[in-house]
Formats: C-alpha cells, structure tokens, sequence
C-alpha cells in the first residue's frame, strides 16, 4: 500500500475508539488498537521502524471495528491476534505451567502431584522438576502414610487396597489409623512443604543409616539418593514468598528477549504465598522488540480472558499508557520495585525467564543434537500394563513443541507381560498404517519411545520389517538417559533438547495409563460384584488367570492356589462370573 492510498483510506476512517487490521487479501498482518483510529492509521504514512515499513508495503487493505470504550478496543485487539496469529505482532504462545502438590479439600485428605489442583484444595509449588516432585511425594507417603487413591475408591472400602500392603498408606478408609493420628501426619506433611526439611529428612537419615548397618546396601544407596531430592526440594527463592502480604493476589513478571523471540516469566502469590509459576513464549517478529512492549503484548493477551491480580510486578514499565491506564481502572496496581522483597520476586521472575529457551529453541538444539535437519513433529509412544493385562498402548503428537491432541491415538494391545514385544507391536501398527496410506496424519519427524535400549530395539525392529523410515530415539525414566543407535546420552538436566523429550515422554506415559485405567476399572468392576474379593486378591487372580474369562472357567483347585482364595471364595467366583 502506497502512502498516499493510506493517507486517503485514514480520512475515511472514524475518530472513535477501535481496532484495525492490516490485510493482504484474507491474510492478517496486523491487529491495533487506538483512542483515535483515524488518527492512529494515518501514523503508519511515516512507519517508525523496519518492520512496520515492510508491513504497510504489504498490506492492501484496512479493516476497521469501533468500540464503545478504549478498554473495549484493547480487549478485542488481544483477542483478534489470539485468533489471527497476525505476523508482525508481538504474539503469546502459552508454556505448560509446573507441577504443583496438592492435599484435596477431605476430611481425610490425599496427597498428589498435579498441574490442575482440584477446587479448594491446598496447594504447595510449583516446583521445576517432575521427578524430583514424585520422589518427594512418595517419601512422604511412605513415612506418614497419607492416601493417593481417588475419593470414588476411598469411599466404602471393606478391606485395605494394595497401598496399604506395600507401606505407602496406612488405610483411614477402613480404620486402620484414627482420624485424628491421620490429621496429625497431613500436619506433618504442611510442616514439611512449608519449609520444615526435617520433618521427612530426619526419619529418612535414620532408615538411611538402620539399612547401611544391617548390610541392605542397595536400599541404603536409594534412600540417600531420596534423601538427597528431599533435601534440595525447597529451592532458591521460596523464602520471597513466604511473607504475609495485604494484597489477595500479586502477578510478578519477567522478560527475556532473545533474536526473534522472547519469554514472559509469571509468578502468582496468594496472600504472600507462591501458587503457580509459569513461562510463556512470544514471538517478536522484528527480533528488535523492547521488554517494555513484550510486556504490553503479554498485559493483554494474557489477562484478556483471566482474572486480573489486585497488583502486578513487573522487571520494567510496560510502554503503552493505555494498557496502564486500563489496568488501573481495574484496580491493578503495577510496580516496579526498586528494592527489598518485591525486588527479590522480580528477580526470581527474570531468573525464570532466561532459565529456559523456547520451544523453537529446544526443537533446533534436538535436531542439532540428533543430526537432523530439523524437527517439527514429534510421535511419543508407550505401553502400560497391570501384570500383563489389559495393555494398551499410546501414540501422542506434538507439533512445534505443543500436543496436538486431535492427532493422539491410543491400542488395545495383546495381554502379556512382555514389553519389548508389546512396543514391536505397537509402533509395527503406527508404521503399517504409515505405509498403507490408512494413517490420515503426516509422517513425524521422530518418534520417541518410552523406554530404554530393549524397547527402542523393539521399535527399531517394526519399522524394518515395515519399511518405515523414520527416526527413534528412547528415553529412559529414572537416570533420564537419551538412547539413539548410536549410543547412551546423558544430558544435563537444564538441556533444552532434554524437556522437549520429557514432556512428549511425560505425555505418552499419561495417557497410556489413563486406558490402561480405564479397561482395568471396567474389568474391576465384576470381580468388586464378589464377595470376599479384595483389590489384592482381584489383582492375583488376574495375575494368575489374564482374564476374568479365564477366571470363570477356572476349576476350584487352580482358584484355591491364588494367595487369598480359599474354597469358599473359589465356589462363589465360579457362581458369580
């Protein structure tokens, strides 16, 4: 678009309040927002940058919506680049938030590591590492014995569950421990999140100790290694937000900028107390975009369509005086602290946003690191089973670091308690369809297994004997090592590659085991029908049998020789099914 044609479009335009878009036929270059939008679009005759210039030149049409108010044009503004993705603006991509540890809202609480707290539930985090959290939360369940089960099992239970046999609860549901001993081990647990390492570091010393004297070498080797994750669980930075504070709510933001992109670090305390923590991806189109307008493009995509804090910390000064002026109409306080402890939440916050890259970044340093030339899809795979029954089998997708859940597709696989096998099948499924052209998604760029070198064999073997050529690479839980033919990798734990193949791996774990949950549930639900058959003895039996076909057609000898199975049990199992 010429300046002169834009100069006469701008006349035509109302002085009202509103919002514009640039156009190149359907495409949307770019969504604004003014007081004035007559005024405003006749600014872009004299472009101030590069990448305005090139913009206008572009653009071969204007798009004008007036708004009542100023705030109304600065909510749709955030909602037309949410929508339209323009690509000369500042965008926000939303990071998956940390995993946080909630006690549920029960009078007999449970305990579980979660990115979605339930309602009324009291919660402790985030925290950055996975696997840290689980290893903490099941240290925690074996000292103090707080329940993982979900209310629905909870709830008229005869007999204690397999938890309790193992040590990891001590069975409140069926009066195993009174209510008031199990309050005071939740109290022992809020001690423990609230900064008391000792309460779960001390006992763990001493069983530590107990297993080194009595020569249980292996066990006293993992109880140190527990016992280091618990004493390094409270991390720098807790301390800041352990303070009272009069405001309900405060949001502390912090930004990086980085060649094309940038990172917004958001903390959020609740009455001086750390909730959530999350990092937040944008993309700046010029490469050349200040904090201070990062800041203004995350103010209002972000808060648009979310609660607003009663205040909001930032790293520096947004730069748009109505963002400001709108988020104090709201009643939002924005600082900028200068010093003391505000100070310190900030600089956790920036600490936040330059810890980690984007997802471009860590898709570009795996490829690198694998010796592809670039990755953009990534297939995650995973088999889960209870004693070799009812196995199924995940296939996750993500696309450009985020799941692409509509291309998820989940197996039934054959009941065995074979893992290699059951991964050969499984990806020989993915590849067969792949190659038949009866798989309507695109090839993947990699494959992930979850697994270590038995299960990437597996896979590796199925996409021979297909003919697929696509490839695999494995990772391994626990030491979170990087299997590829060529070898064993273990990357630093702050490697960007490194979290993007924990969270497809992460993802590819879930959802396996919520079918895997889902059939086991729908097969529980017969044998629950009997009497006398407890968890452990349901898990026994199909076990020992497979299925609960096979347990119909049992004779009662072989029923009898089921741990827990007496004559009794075996005739009305035989009545019942």
């Amino acid at each position: 678009m010429q300046r002169s044609e834009l100069r006469e479009r701008a006349a035509e335009l109302p002085t009202g309040p509103g919002v514009y878009q640039f156009l190149d036929g359907d495409d949307v270059l770019y969504v604004g927002k003014a007081v004035d939008v007559r005024d405003r679009v006749r600014s872009y005759a004299d472009p101030r940058g590069e990448r305005i210039r090139q913009m206008v030149e572009r653009a071969r049409s204007i798009d004008v919506a007036v708004t009542d108010t100023e705030t109304q044009a600065l909510l749709l503004e955030a909602n037309l680049i949410k929508r339209h993705q323009p690509r000369y603006n500042v965008r926000l991509k939303d990071d998956k938030s940390y995993p946080l540890v909630q006690l549920t809202d029960h009078p007999v609480p449970r305990i579980e590591a979660t990115r979605d707290p339930d309602p009324g539930a009291t919660v402790f985090g985030p925290f950055t590492d996975k696997g840290r959290v689980d290893t903490v939360v099941k240290a925690l369940r074996e000292t103090y014995g707080l329940r993982g089960c979900s209310d629905h099992k909870y709830a008229n239970r005869e007999r204690p569950c397999l938890d309790y046999e193992m040590g990891l609860c001590t069975a409140p549901c069926t009066g195993e421990i009174d209510a008031d001993a199990y309050r005071d081990d939740v109290e022992s647990v809020v001690r423990f999140f609230e900064g008391e390492t000792g309460v779960l570091a001390d006992p763990l010393r001493r069983e530590m100790e107990t297993a080194a004297e009595s020569e249980q070498f292996e066990r006293a080797a993992n109880l140190r290694d527990r016992l280091d994750a618990v004493e390094s669980f409270h991390g720098e930075g807790e301390e800041a937000v352990s303070a009272q504070s009069d405001e309900r709510a405060v949001d502390v933001l912090g930004v990086a900028v980085e060649g094309d992109g940038a990172t917004v670090a958001r903390l959020h305390s609740e009455r001086g107390q750390l909730v959530d923590r999350s990092r937040h991806r944008l993309d700046a189109p010029d490469g050349g975009e200040r904090s201070a307008a990062v800041l203004t493009a995350f103010l209002t995509q972000y808060y648009a369509e979310r609660d607003l804090p009663d205040a909001i910390l930032c790293s520096e000064r947004p730069d748009d005086k109505d963002v400001l002026a709108w988020l104090n109409a709201e009643g939002v306080d924005v600082r900028v602290p200068g010093a003391g402890r505000e100070s310190k939440l900030v600089d956790l916050a920036l600490k936040n946003a330059r810890s980690g890259p984007g997802r471009g970044d860590g898709l570009s340093a795996l490829a690198e690191a694998l010796g592809l030339s670039s990755i953009t899809r990534i297939e995650g795979f995973d088999v889960s089973h209870a004693g070799g029954t009812a196995v199924v089998g995940s296939d996750v997708c993500f696309v450009d670091g985020s799941a692409e859940k509509s291309d998820y597709r989940r197996k039934r696989l054959a009941d065995g308690n074979d893992d290699y096998a059951r991964m050969r099948e499984l990806v020989r499924w993915r590849a067969e369809r792949a190659v038949a052209g009866r798989d309507d998604r695109p090839d993947p760029d990699l494959l992930l297994i979850d697994g270590g070198e038995g299960q990437l064999g597996a896979a590796r073997d199925a996409l021979a004997e297909t003919g697929w050529s696509v490839p695999a690479v494995a990772l391994a839980k626990e030491r979170e090592l990087v299997i590829t033919p060529d070898g064993v990798h273990d990357w630093d734990s702050d490697e960007p590659a490194l979290h993007v193949l924990q969270r497809v791996r992460d993802e590819a774990h879930r959802f396996a085991v919520q079918y895997h949950q889902t059939l086991r549930d729908d097969v529980r639900t017969v044998l629950e029908d009997v009497p006398g058959v407890g968890e452990q003895t349901r898990r026994a039996l199909l076990r020992r049998f497979g299925s609960v076909e096979n347990v119909r057609d049992a004779s009662t000898a072989d029923l009898t020789d089921v741990p827990g199975v007496g004559e009794g049990t075996a005739r009305t199992l035989q009545e019942r099914l």
